[in-house]
């Protein structure tokens, strides 16, 4: 039982990945390969600055503003260069390798004896439950701040934009602007995931985010699934749809390692998973 809620805790770890994707991928429809870079961004920043300064507030801070300027520099590459979204993605995902070396100057770094984000609480003598308790908190804190910033007018031209940008900028929206900021929310929260994730673990290292996407898109499209079948549309029902897909995926990860599969081939099994997932609307069309 502690094995699948070990694998619970960190899908809750990744729900910010799992938005950042959301926003790419499904408002902007970008397939934004910045993702593996900036996840790990967001690691690397904050075990530095939680080894020379100790301060977790600044560690998470740190590494969502180090997120945000990755995916704007991808947004500008893309919009004001002419760039194609997906060869800008992987230009600034190739750069942030030797930036988060550089900052490393090691390929790993462990966070041994350093305050983290789940010694807070500390009235909660469960370790445990104290981390399912600010996990939980950070969820539902970004749940409601996402939902109310894609409602606000703001948020509207972000969607809009996604969903036909001649129109938009016919209305006079800078759709640029909205993309460069858009790809930088995403990228905020991916390096926000990289920041709990490596806090859980106990390190920081340099391969830590090969393939993340995957697990994001993956985590995005079973939450459509669901969302779908239960025929919600409203932002926020996507949104928990998002929280659900993730969760799900993370368990059905659990479940196959718990049938003593090699560890070895969990990134071939995570990219079956989302094949399938992928493939469900439309074997769905071809029996109908």
């Amino acid at each position: 039982m502690n094995f699948y809620l070990a694998a619970v805790m960190l899908g809750l770890g990744f729900i910010a990945l799992g938005f950042g994707i959301f926003i790419s991928m499904r408002i902007f429809n970008i397939p934004d390969i910045t993702t593996d870079g900036s996840y790990t961004l967001g690691g690397v920043v904050t075990a530095v600055i939680l080894i020379k300064f100790h301060s977790v507030p600044m560690a998470m801070a740190a590494s969502v503003l180090a997120g945000i300027v990755a995916g704007s520099l991808t947004g500008f590459i893309h919009t004001k260069l002419r760039v194609n979204a997906l060869l800008a993605g992987i230009l600034v995902m190739t750069a942030l390798y030797s930036v988060n070396l550089s900052l490393m100057g090691r390929s790993n770094i462990p966070l041994i004896n350093v305050p983290v984000i789940y010694d807070w609480f500390a009235f909660i003598t469960d370790a445990v439950m104290r981390q399912l308790t600010i996990l939980i908190l950070i969820t539902l804190t970004l749940l409601l701040l996402l939902s109310w910033i894609l409602k606000t007018d703001f948020g509207i031209a972000i969607r809009a934009t996604g969903n036909s940008e001649t129109m938009v900028r016919a209305m006079g929206v800078d759709t640029s602007k909205m993309k460069i900021i858009g790809l930088g929310i995403s990228n905020g929260l991916v390096a926000m995931s990289g920041s709990l994730i490596s806090q859980y673990q106990g390190f920081a290292d340099i391969n830590m985010g090969i393939g993340i996407i995957i697990l994001g898109l993956g985590s995005v499209m079973i939450g459509e699934t669901v969302t779908t079948v239960l025929k919600v549309e409203s932002i926020f029902g996507r949104l928990v749809g998002v929280i659900v897909g993730t969760i799900i995926f993370r368990l059905i990860l659990a479940f196959v390692l718990s049938l003593g599969i090699d560890p070895n081939y969990l990134k071939l099994i995570t990219a079956a998973i989302v094949l399938t997932v992928v493939c469900i609307p439309t074997l769905r069309k071809a029996r109908n």
